[in-house]
């Protein structure tokens, strides 16, 4: 059975004076992957988020629980081997929202199908009992069959193998919620505004409420700076007045994703082509009743909340995706391009810009001051990110000495056998909490309907439950994260915005504005 966390209980016990065990800035997939091993630890936990949690890089991942094929490729073993282990993890803790998903990399040169086979062969070893299907190669009609929108043209058969995929966000808020049953206090739009420093120490925040302006400080023997792209900003904060500023830790780096309609790749296979004719990787993955084009690993150096695609990526993708699908996608068919910022950790001596050329495995560093910084890895890896971060805590003397281990088997909020995450979103990403969905008031009153199939969708009752259940505050809240609509139809959720903030006033007792949600709409729908 869910619980509600009214906000104003929530704000009530960050105002309760209290010494923390910790403290963690940042509501991403590592932030709160911190804060709920934490909390089941034992520990006393609060984690503050200055926007939604996973609003920033941790929603706009291609949706894949995967062990890094291209990384086998660059020989980083270490690495692949540890994402096929928690990738295993994503998959038993959270059913609902992450399942297993057949790949296909076609083969259009004689050589490709048995050179991506034999590879492919070698990840199956690496991932052992934790393998999700055996390696297969195939022939040319059987390419055709599994993949229906492949080009058939010059196809000289293909290779199929098994990875895992999932619905980014909601598993951050299932881990929220996770969280708070657990005894953490976690909060979204609440920002870290400084840190308490005594004697050369981090000793805790200083946090505003961004929904009442409220302040207040916050005492920690530990503080866990997750910020993500923005770990520089947080670790600019903890220096003495006049002293410079610290050399960034980052070559943040961008992916685009387009979003077609599932008529492009109408089967529930997903095509990779591990070398684009610049060397890059292309996928075409079926998400929630749609196709997701992508992705890029382009340099960035402006760290915006919301940033903007390169024209000149839209146009890899769509030059891409058109010469292996056999209906070419056209800029007019895109329903939402969306753009996430990954926190590549700079190597010291780098300076080519190249960020493809950057370790994805992650950096934690603990400063003079105690102050626990954790940057870089891959989704799939935030749980044993963790696991370290935690780790070097305790071996600073900053947290006691506890056993770890206790999330790799740990059920998340709702865990229950699910659908397959290509189909379109609806009840079944609920778990075993949609009998409790279907008790809320509108749950046959649909807002929105998967147009290809009339199926899934979004429910009254689905916003209400957003509201009282997964802590949104406002529409974009709800139809970018609880519900990813704006995703798969960025018109589509704009034109749902009024009628979503109706019912989230509803439920808030407050207005709800839709100004700037209906502004973000727009930016998703348009291609530079």
């Amino acid at each position: 059975m869910s619980t509600a966390h009214p906000r104003a209980a929530l704000l009530e016990r960050l105002r309760a004076p209290r010494e923390w065990d910790l403290a963690v800035i940042g509501g991403g997939c590592v932030g709160m992957g911190v804060a709920l091993d934490a909390a089941v630890r034992g520990f006393s936990v609060l984690l503050v988020e200055s926007h939604d949690f996973s609003e920033g890089t941790s929603s706009r991942a291609t949706k894949l629980a995967h062990g890094g094929v291209r990384y086998l490729a660059q020989g980083d073993i270490g690495l692949v081997r540890e994402a096929l282990h928690e990738r295993t993890a994503i998959l038993a803790n959270a059913p609902h929202v992450a399942q297993r998903l057949p790949f296909v990399m076609p083969g259009y040169h004689w050589w490709e199908r048995g050179f991506y086979g034999i590879g492919l062969k070698m990840y199956d070893t690496l991932a052992g009992r934790q393998g999700l299907g055996a390696t297969e190669w195939l022939s040319s009609a059987r390419t055709r069959e599994l993949l229906p929108g492949v080009n058939p043209n010059g196809l000289w058969g293909g290779v199929r193998y098994w990875d895992g995929q999932f619905d980014d966000a909601r598993l951050v808020v299932l881990m929220a919620r996770t969280a708070l049953e657990r005894g953490a206090l976690v909060l979204n739009h609440c920002a870290a505004t400084g840190l308490v420093r005594e004697r050369g120490q981090v000793r805790g925040l200083h946090v505003r409420d961004e929904e009442t302006g409220l302040t207040t400080t916050v005492r920690a023997h530990c503080v866990i700076n997750a910020a993500g792209v923005w770990v520089d900003a947080v670790r600019d904060m903890d220096r003495e007045p006049g002293q410079p500023g610290r050399t960034p830790m980052l070559a943040p780096s961008q992916g685009v994703h387009l979003v077609v309609d599932r008529a492009f790749m109408p089967g529930d296979h997903a095509l990779l082509v591990p070398k684009t004719a610049d060397g890059r990787v292309l996928f075409a993955v079926p998400w929630l009743g749609k196709t997701i084009l992508g992705t890029t690993d382009t340099p960035r150096h402006d760290l915006a909340r919301e940033p903007t695609a390169f024209g000149d990526d839209v146009g890899f993708i769509l030059a891409e995706a058109g010469r292996y699908l056999a209906r070419a996608p056209q800029r007019s068919d895109v329903r939402s391009i969306w753009v996430g910022l990954r926190p590549l950790v700079k190597a010291a001596s780098d300076d080519t810009g190249n960020t493809k050329a950057i370790s994805r495995e992650h950096t934690v560093l603990v400063d003079k001051s105690g102050l626990v910084t954790v940057t870089g890895g891959k989704w799939t890896t935030y749980r044993s990110m963790a696991e370290d971060v935690l780790a070097r805590a305790m071996d600073r003397g900053l947290l006691p000495r506890r056993p770890g281990g206790v999330t790799a088997r740990l059920p998340l909020m709702g865990a229950a056998p699910g659908r397959p995450m290509s189909d379109p979103p609806g009840e079944h990403l609920y778990g075993s909490e949609a009998a409790l969905l279907r008790t809320l008031p509108g749950a046959d009153r649909w807002l929105w309907r998967d147009p290809e199939t009339g199926q899934g969708g979004l429910s009254e009752a689905m916003v209400r439950f957003a509201a009282r259940c997964e802590l949104a505050r406002t529409v974009g809240d709800v139809l970018a994260r609880r519900c990813r609509l704006l995703f798969l139809d960025a018109a589509e959720a704009g034109r749902l915005a009024d009628a979503v903030a109706a019912i989230l006033a509803d439920e808030l007792g407050r207005p709800v504005e839709t100004d700037s949600f209906k502004a973000l709409a727009a930016q998703y729908a348009r291609l530079p």
